[in-house]
């Protein structure tokens, strides 16, 4: 990791830059898949699915014989974790379901507003080296409160098939339909639909650089996502009143996402810099996925400030996916912090808490996007429905003002559509 020391402020933008990758030699890729999805469906899913993947499945859709097994595959120690996750996630997220909002904005015109789910969406699941598990749930949870109809799950199977703890949590999610497929064709599948898949209207989970094009190709044909996503991220806020091991094993944790993951510590604690340092050293080699986290480091900053306002400023400006502040002025840092995804307050809140458990969302906006979005919540499956009702005393009183407002737009039209109304109720 790069030790910075107060740097100034001009050199903010520069040192919160995200490890980018160059889409340009992948969008042509894309458009390929797309096109060839679009026209061809299945025949072309199953053909990249071989292409890419190195596989082609026998089957498109998931037998429901094999997602209802799939507990019986797993031990019940990971049962009881899942179920547990499941609980939490479960209920936190249906605390945020809210009522309706209704009001008389003036005698006579009633305005409410209602939500209602998205009909059909997408969860697309990464394959590759961790079976990811804990995102079926974040993601499935909430489409299952917000009450979406359809919920198609797409993940690349491994060589034994969708791994056992996927189809299981699908399963208990209320998944309505789990598709063994991945990449750039998974996505133009939900995005056009074929017939073993059906189209949804929005697409959401994580997923490689392919995957990350393809979610924004997607949008160009009518269908949204949850959000731009990009590699995972933690920044950590600690003084001298924070455990350095606990700190170094934040940081760990987050690197072995994978190689393009950053991490970024911060203190303003010249001895605490020193131990977190020494304590990574130690723990890095004795990670399964030690070369991964080590790669990511390379891409990683240690900055050292010797005020708090200025480090709160910095820690604004990069707008962490993931924040963990264990800081004696927790009021300053917590209660300042405007841009980021989700906080984790204190020694004993690990950012993995909040990866698997404890009850709020993983996934989560990245690449400094926090600045202008939320991470995935029950609403991310909902649409607001604006209603009004207007009676004669009410248009009588408001129609005049539309009328002024229209002309003055030289509107005539949304005028008369006001004065044809006011015309017959004073005559009458």
């Amino acid at each position: 990791m790069k030790l910075i020391s107060n740097p100034k402020q001009s050199t903010w933008q520069e040192l919160t830059k995200r490890p980018t990758t160059d889409f340009s030699s992948i969008e042509p890729v894309v458009d390929e898949v797309f096109a060839a999805v679009r026209s061809n469906g299945d025949v072309a899913v199953r053909e990249y699915s071989h292409k890419f993947d190195a596989y082609t499945p026998s089957k498109l859709i998931v037998d429901a014989e094999v997602l209802a097994n799939a507990k019986s595959e797993l031990s019940s120690e990971l049962v009881t974790a899942i179920d547990i996750a499941y609980e939490n996630i479960y209920c936190f997220h249906k605390a945020q379901k809210t009522a309706p909002v209704s009001l008389e904005t003036q005698q006579g015109v009633s305005c409410w507003q209602e939500k209602k789910p998205i009909e059909k969406v997408g969860i697309y699941i990464p394959g590759g080296t961790a079976p990811l598990f804990s995102t079926v749930l974040m993601l499935a949870i909430p489409a299952q409160l917000a009450g979406c109809r359809q919920i198609v799950l797409c993940t690349p199977p491994s060589k034994d098939g969708i791994p056992a703890a996927i189809r299981y949590a699908a399963k208990k999610c209320g998944v309505t339909l789990v598709a063994q497929i991945g990449g750039i064709q998974a996505i133009a599948a939900l995005t056009f639909g074929t017939d073993a898949i059906p189209k949804v209207y929005k697409i959401f989970g994580p997923g490689n650089q392919y995957v990350t094009v393809a979610k924004q190709k997607a949008t160009q044909y009518l269908t949204a996502i949850d959000m731009p996503a990009g590699p995972s991220e933690l920044l950590v806020v600690a003084d001298r009143t924070a455990n350095p091991a606990y700190v170094a094993a934040d940081l760990l944790s987050q690197a072995e996402h994978g190689k393009d993951s950053q991490v970024i510590f911060v203190t303003t604690d010249k001895e605490m810099r020193e131990l977190v340092g020494a304590e990574i050293e130690r723990q890095l080699p004795l990670l399964p996925r030690k070369e991964i986290a080590a790669a990511a480091l390379i891409n990683s900053l240690v900055v050292y400030f010797d005020n708090e306002d200025s480090a709160l400023d910095f820690i604004n400006e990069y707008g962490p996916e993931h924040y963990i502040a264990c800081v004696e002025n927790e009021a300053l840092f917590i209660d300042g912090i405007i841009n980021a995804g989700s906080v984790f307050i204190g020694n004993y809140t690990p950012e993995s808490a909040g990866d698997y458990a404890s009850g709020t969302n993983h996934t989560l906006p990245t690449n400094g996007y926090t600045k202008q979005y939320s991470g995935v919540n029950l609403d991310a499956f909902l649409k607001s429905i604006t209603f009004q009702r207007i009676s004669a005393q009410g248009i009588k009183s408001l129609g005049p003002h539309i009328e002024a407002m229209a002309a003055a737009e030289g509107l005539d039209a949304h005028k008369n559509a006001v004065s044809l109304r006011l015309k017959d109720l004073n005559n009458g």
